[in-house]
């Protein structure tokens, strides 16, 4: 009986190291906002005082700030817009009719298999060729394309998730595709 070995020895090193790489990886992004709050230029200790002129001084900056306002508008354009393609193509794949909705579905899932860089050449090629440029609407059309797999995938799965017999008793009761879709579904 003494000469069984526990199998699961191993467990407390492997737990161990995890803890050790992961407090080596993300300890420096941890102090970086502490760090932001340092009266010295430089970033290391020991702290020279609190102060808040880095702030003022990004904020100060118009081009910064006209950063910040770009990114912000271009996020919430590009997620809502992912967001609505999302919801459509996983609708349409899962109670769609017709015979290309899995074909558009699949169209759709598959810049989550093309690595980013060749998605990224890709379409800057194709931007340049319809005359789009370098815009704010190419880039929210690449930040679509590129969220869009993630949200069919997860769309897919929620209306998945709903019964059948929701939709069915909704269609039943006299309700339009789009009624139920919009009522029942979301």
């Amino acid at each position: 009986m003494s000469a069984r070995r526990d199998t699961n020895a191993g467990g407390g090193w492997l737990g161990l190291y995890v803890l050790g790489y992961l407090v080596f990886l993300y300890l420096p992004v941890l102090l970086i906002p502490l760090f932001s709050f340092n009266n010295s230029i430089q970033a290391a200790f020991p702290l020279q005082g609190f102060t808040l002129d880095w702030y003022r001084t990004l904020y100060g900056n118009p081009a910064l700030s006209g950063a910040l306002a770009n990114s912000l508008v271009i996020g919430v354009v590009a997620a809502s817009g992912a967001t609505l393609c999302g919801i459509t193509v996983s609708y349409m794949d899962l109670y769609g009719r017709s015979p290309l909705a899995a074909t558009i579905s699949a169209i759709a899932r598959l810049p989550i298999l093309i690595p980013g860089v060749i998605v990224g050449i890709s379409l800057l090629i194709l931007v340049n060729l319809i005359g789009l440029g370098p815009s704010r609407v190419s880039i929210v059309l690449g930040h679509i394309l590129v969220a869009l797999p993630t949200t069919v995938v997860v769309m897919r799965s929620r209306f998945a998730a709903i019964p059948k017999t929701i939709r069915e008793a909704a269609l039943d009761l006299g309700a339009s595709d789009w009624t139920t879709f919009r009522r029942v579904m979301l």
